[in-house]
Order: C-alpha cells, then sequence, then structure tokens
C-alpha cells in the first residue's frame, strides 16, 4: 500500500480540478491518503473526502465529492446561461465571456466601492448551506484521513490550522472568507474563550504544509496546484492584471514553504543534522497550468456547472497522468526539482 499526504490548494470553482484528481485516486485501491491540509475550495474537498471515506470508504468518497459539487453548482452566483456555455469549446472563449459578462462586471465594480458590511442584517454567506450539510461528526472523527483546514486570523495576520473537533461549519467557511465579497467569519476559541474574525486562508497558508510533518505521517506530499505558478505574458488590462494579482498572492505562502523544505533536503543530503533530526519530506505536484492559465478569478467566482465538469475531467486526466510517470517514485524520491524551481 502507498501511502501519501495530499495538499490541496484554494482558488474558488477551480477547485472542481482537485474534485477531478481524488476521483481519481480513488479508482487506485493501492494508494491510501493518510492526511489532507486544505484551504478555501481545498478544505470543502478534503471535508468531503474525509467524511465520504468514513462513512462508506471510497465509494462513500466519492459519492461524498459528487454531492458537494452539485451543492456549489446549485449556489446563485452570475452563471452564463446553459445555452451560452454549451456553444464555448475553449476554456479562455469561457472566462472571457464570463469577465466581459454585465452582472460579473457590475459585481465587481460594487464589491472594489463597497464592503460587505455594507448590507448590514441583510447579508448572507452563500456558502453555508452548502457547508452546513457536511457530516461534522465524521469530518471531525478518527475514521478517514486525519484533516487540517486553514485559515488567516485578521487581527494577527497569522495562519490557524483548525483540526479535529476545531473543524466546524464557520472554521470552513473562514477558510475560504474573500473579505472583498464575505464578512470576515467568527471563530471562538474554547480554551482561550476569545472570539476572533478570520479571512481566507489562502493569504498565510495555500494550504499550509507543516501539519503534515508529523513523523508518523508518510513522507510524500502530493500537491494538487490550481493557481497557476507562473505565466509568461505580462498583464496589462486591469482583468489580467487583478487575475495575475490573485494568483500570486495565493501562490506566496506555499513557495515559501517549498523554499524551506529544499533547504531542509539540502542539509539532510549534506549530513549537516544527525539522521532522523529532520524529516525528509518528498514533494510531488498534480497540476495544470496550460488550462489555468486560460481561466482567471472571474471563473474562479462563478461555479458553473459546465465550467465545473470540465475542471474535474482535466482533474482525472491530471492525475492519471501523474500516476503514469511517477506512482514509482512515490516513497522514493521528490517529482519535483525543488532546486531548479529556485534555483
Amino acid at each position: 500500500m502507498i501511502r501519501i499526504n495530499l495538499a490541496l490548494q484554494g482558488g474558488g470553482a477551480h477547485g472542481a480540478y482537485t474534485w477531478g484528481v481524488l476521483d481519481r485516486l480513488l479508482d487506485d485501491p493501492g494508494i491510501e491518503v493518510a492526511a489532507i491540509t486544505g484551504t478555501s475550495a481545498g478544505a470543502l474537498n478534503g471535508a468531503a473526502f474525509k467524511a465520504g471515506m468514513a462513512a462508506g470508504g471510497r465509494e462513500g468518497a466519492r459519492a461524498a465529492l459528487d454531492a458537494l459539487w452539485a451543492r456549489m453548482g446549485a449556489v446563485t452566483d452570475m452563471r452564463l446561461p446553459a445555452w451560452m456555455a454549451g456553444n464555448m469549446t475553449l476554456a479562455g472563449q469561457f472566462a472571457k465571456a464570463i469577465e466581459l459578462s454585465f452582472p460579473y462586471t457590475f459585481a465587481d465594480a460594487v464589491s472594489r466601492m463597497t464592503s460587505p458590511y455594507a448590507y448590514g442584517p441583510f447579508w448572507s454567506n452563500p456558502l453555508r448551506p452548502v457547508v452546513q450539510q457536511f457530516d461534522y461528526e465524521k469530518v471531525c472523527g478518527a475514521g478517514g484521513p486525519d484533516l487540517y483546514i486553514c485559515a488567516t486570523n485578521v487581527r494577527s495576520g497569522k495562519i490557524r490550522v483548525f483540526s479535529g473537533e476545531a473543524i466546524t461549519t464557520d472554521a470552513i467557511l473562514a477558510s475560504a472568507c474573500l473579505p472583498t465579497l464575505f464578512q470576515a467569519v467568527e471563530v471562538t476559541d474554547p480554551v482561550t474563550g476569545r472570539t476572533e474574525a478570520y479571512w481566507d486562508g489562502g493569504y498565510t497558508g495555500n494550504p499550509a504544509l507543516f501539519p503534515l510533518f508529523r513523523p508518523d505521517l508518510p513522507g510524500d506530499v502530493v500537491v494538487v496546484n490550481i493557481n497557476p505558478l507562473e505565466r509568461d505574458e505580462v498583464p496589462k488590462s486591469p482583468q489580467a492584471i487583478q487575475n495575475r494579482i490573485n494568483e500570486i498572492s495565493f501562490n506566496s505562502s506555499l513557495l515559501r514553504e517549498l523554499r524551506a523544505i529544499e533547504f531542509v533536503q539540502r542539509l539532510i543530503v549534506r549530513r549537516y543534522v544527525p539522521e532522523g533530526e529532520m524529516k525528509n519530506v518528498l514533494i510531488h505536484m498534480i497540476s495544470d497550468d496550460d488550462l489555468m492559465t486560460e481561466l482567471s478569478v472571474a471563473t474562479k467566482l462563478v461555479p458553473n456547472p459546465y465550467l465545473l465538469n470540465r475542471l474535474k475531467a482535466a482533474g482525472r486526466t491530471s492525475a492519471d497522468n501523474f500516476l503514469a510517470a511517477h506512482r514509482d517514485d512515490i516513497g522514493q524520491r521528490s517529482t519535483v526539482d525543488l532546486r531548479a524551481m529556485f534555483g
């Protein structure tokens, strides 16, 4: 049995890509997921996977993920009509149509001029009905993989990692709280009794890798990356600039942790630290930058069922390609060249 840890990035509706990756991993009975760390959409995927696995094994996890994304596709949003989406064969066409649509441009303009708090008692989080339907007895229980969910403390600017019984509806909503769209989510610490406000975990950990460094967990971390690390063209339009700002800010914390892992790997290879003093973490990555660079921050905010299913199919294909190329490398070596990445 091959045991791995999963690190699931956030990225709104683009998290459907991770749905496809997980769906493909569930096809392989020789792979066991020991732990998951997730942020935003990654947190939702992780909660669905864990609860489903605890309730009904692999088929339970698959059913829970399918149910989650069916609910996400039904969220009231600025979706394009189904006939329009169906006539777009390229992801880039779909993204551009959303960016130029009146509902999206109007909502984007409003979000830059006003605050979610302006709506007062009339405001509600559209994700709450989705997140409330998780079976929290299973999400917080001992069955299935360990689960860690990341959010950003607004007051201190530090990361908060929720695990075990601390994972609640509000904890998951906090992990997915974009401050220009949603009011900060308040969570009371049962130990201190202090109530803290939280924003999206992507600002401080997208996702956090350090919870996976426990000695009893496997050394392999598979990062499911849904925010492109690189774009060849310099963005020049307002939409493209905003999109790249979003990608860079939501990748920065992950890159910092990967750089730290690369540093530790060099220390271990050169025997600068005693054997066993530091964990030799092996990094793997599943991504489709070609697809994601065609999309934008607009498509992250619009969970159109057509797009969700396109992303799921792409995720399955990427995971299949990864397993075909690197299944035998798991447990043996990293398949991401961190030294080249930071050279």
